[in-house]
């Protein structure tokens, strides 16, 4: 039986998930603040998504693709393994409504099948800790930005009135914008590097080049995916960890996508979830320590660590039946 067409349609099933679990993050913030409606939000976050690919480059994509674990030395059973798995582990999370990593996810899986498949050496050290490090460093560089830009707003705002809120809550259509478009370079192209992984395994490339309908396909994927949204996510990071109001989205959506453009345009594929959430506490804590419920990002913590070994494990479990499937 042809592997391809179900890994391809696999990788379009994770794609969309990864817009409808992930993306929503995006907008949680202007929805929270009141500085657009829900629709409005999500239209412009999907748009947003489908343009990206084509203006920030394939780095990511050639980190997953082709750094983690080289495409000629493994097969399809193992990819497909790995994008099922990342798929039951976003169906889980989403239905416990809690925020974690797609990115995390695929990856565990790609480390889960693969190296029951073919053992430690199959791994590529250099691309794995590239991955790791910017997984590390990205949450980090989130919270740190935050409270960063939070600290010089107020600080150039001291004595202003409360009018300044209308400034943030306008400035968001600039800054959501930017951070869609950061997220949609990073996500998108962790599909892509899977989608042409699966072509270089099965023959029909000879050498790992991202086509055109490949971007064109996964950029779609993930659009329509944030277009339908995961509302139990956006409350999770829009109200639970404290009261957005505009100026702390406005922070929250600069510092998310600078550090998300960065990452992708240094191949580095970073969770967005963990970056905004990281963001918004930095930007709460700008203002007062206290004013963070800090037990929400320590769920969200251990959600980020479990991510990695648990999609590992069930990509290791499914990998045995669809060998002997496609085999």
């Amino acid at each position: 039986m042809e592997i391809l067409p179900f890994l391809v349609g696999s990788a379009l099933i994770f794609d969309f998930l990864n817009g409808f679990h992930d993306s929503s993050n995006i907008v949680a913030t202007v929805i929270s603040s009141r500085a657009m409606g829900p629709r409005k939000a999500l239209l412009m976050a999907a748009i947003a998504h489908f343009i990206a690919p084509f203006l920030f480059g394939v780095a990511v994509a050639t980190t997953i693709g082709k750094d983690i674990i080289e495409p000629a030395a493994i097969s399809g059973s193992v990819i497909l393994a790995a994008v099922v798995a990342a798929i039951v582990w976003n169906i889980i999370t989403w239905l416990l409504a809690i925020p974690s990593s797609s990115s995390h996810a695929l990856i565990g899986g790609l480390l889960g099948s693969s190296i029951l498949a073919y053992g430690f050496a199959i791994v590529q050290k250099p691309g794995l800790i590239k991955v790791i490090a910017a997984l590390l460093i990205s949450p980090v560089a989130g919270l740190v930005a935050g409270f960063l830009i939070m600290r010089i707003l107020r600080f150039l705002l001291q004595g202003s009135t409360p009018r300044v809120n209308t400034f943030f809550k306008r400035s968001q259509i600039v800054t959501s914008l930017g951070l869609s478009l950061a997220h949609g370079s990073n996500d998108a192209q962790k599909t892509m590097g899977v989608i042409t992984m699966g072509l270089v395994v099965t023959g029909f490339q000879s050498s790992f080049e991202v086509p055109l309908w490949v971007i064109t396909i996964s950029a779609a994927a993930i659009a329509l995916g944030t277009m339908f949204g995961g509302w139990r996510l956006i409350r999770t990071l829009g109200e639970r960890i404290y009261k957005i109001r505009p100026i702390h989205a406005f922070t929250s959506q600069a510092a998310s996508a600078a550090v998300i453009l960065s990452a992708a345009l240094l191949g580095g594929p970073v969770s967005t979830t963990q970056v905004v959430g990281s963001s918004i506490m930095g930007a709460g804590a700008a203002e007062r320590i206290s004013k963070v419920r800090w037990q929400v990002g320590q769920e969200m913590l251990v959600t980020w660590v479990i991510t990695i070994p648990g999609a590992a494990v069930i990509a290791a479990i499914l990998y045995l039946p669809i060998d002997a499937i496609f085999r």
